[in-house]
């Protein structure tokens, strides 16, 4: 049974991020629900709309658009997942020369600055001297003009992606591919069982907590993508209509259109969104991830 003075002195040391918390995520969050449920006025002040905002959002087709493109950006992300278990399963071959070299380069675009990374690629995409639309000219297919076709952008948008995640994925699955035990390869391989099989059987079973995990991180940066669509597509180009997401959809209310009440709705369900897509992944987890 802990004293009084224990009590005293375990809260004093949590105090530092309990305030923290409190300060910098509680109250932002009270804070935007309140104003979800306002009006901003032209030189500032709320007015109290009620439900006005949802019901706004509800009929906004610019709103169910974005959800659309948000949605579906994230599942293209999420495809990307298997090649981040693939790339992993390479690195951690025995042996392998020059690994740190191979780990270095794969975890590099996690290090780099976003800027960088969408104006690079949106060179790359450029549909009249763009170096992917090149080199698929060499073997005659006419490339599209990737940035500016809405039915494309956000495809171009999410190889970025998946390329911006490959090598924090790859690094997450590292770790469990190396808290697999080395006797259950040992014993299969005596069974006689190939490569092949010993990554189906063995490694994919025991690697679902691992995959569980990126799975709920990965579609959660998914749905919060922004800065992609801000950098790689202009505000005036057609391919915005194909591409905006619901983060994008938020700062276009927000910091163009000065519709902070609105914004803060669409901020509000997006937050409910990330909480139910969660929710249901956490319940099906228990039919595919093996914890032992």
């Amino acid at each position: 049974m802990l004293s009084k003075r224990e009590w005293a002195w375990g809260y004093l040391l949590i105090a530092p991020m309990a305030l923290g918390l409190a300060v910098f995520y509680l109250w932002p969050i009270f804070q935007t629900l309140y104003l979800s449920f306002t009006e901003s006025g032209v030189f500032g002040g709320y007015t109290w709309v009620g439900t006005a905002n949802y019901a706004d959002l509800l009929g906004d087709e610019d709103m169910a658009g974005a959800l659309g493109n948000t949605l579906l950006y994230a599942v293209l992300v999420l495809a990307g997942v298997p090649l981040s278990i693939v790339v992993a399963a390479l690195l951690n071959v025995p042996g392998l020369r020059g690994l740190s070299v191979y780990r270095t380069l794969y975890f590099l675009p996690v290090v780099t600055m976003p800027a960088a990374v969408g104006l690079t690629w949106r060179y790359l995409f450029n549909g009249d001297f763009g170096a992917i639309n090149h080199l698929l000219g060499l073997v005659g297919i006419d490339g599209p003009y990737w940035m500016g076709d809405p039915d494309v952008a956000i495809y171009a948008i999410a190889i970025v992606g998946v390329w911006s995640s490959i090598g924090y994925n790859a690094v997450l699955f590292l770790a469990g591919l190396q808290g697999i035990p080395r006797h259950y390869y040992e014993a299969a391989s005596i069974d006689g069982a190939g490569r092949l099989r010993q990554f189906f059987r063995i490694t994919l079973p025991l690697l679902t907590p691992t995959t569980f995990f990126v799975v709920v991180i990965t579609m959660i940066n998914a749905l919060q993508v922004f800065d992609l669509v801000y950098l790689m597509i202009d505000t005036t180009s057609p391919a915005l209509r194909g591409s905006r997401t619901i983060v994008y959809f938020f700062f276009e209310k927000a910091f163009v259109h000065n519709q902070r009440g609105l914004a803060a709705a669409i901020a509000v369900l997006l937050l409910g969104l990330i909480l139910v897509l969660t929710a249901i992944q956490f319940r099906l987890q228990k039919k595919w991830v093996h914890y032992e």
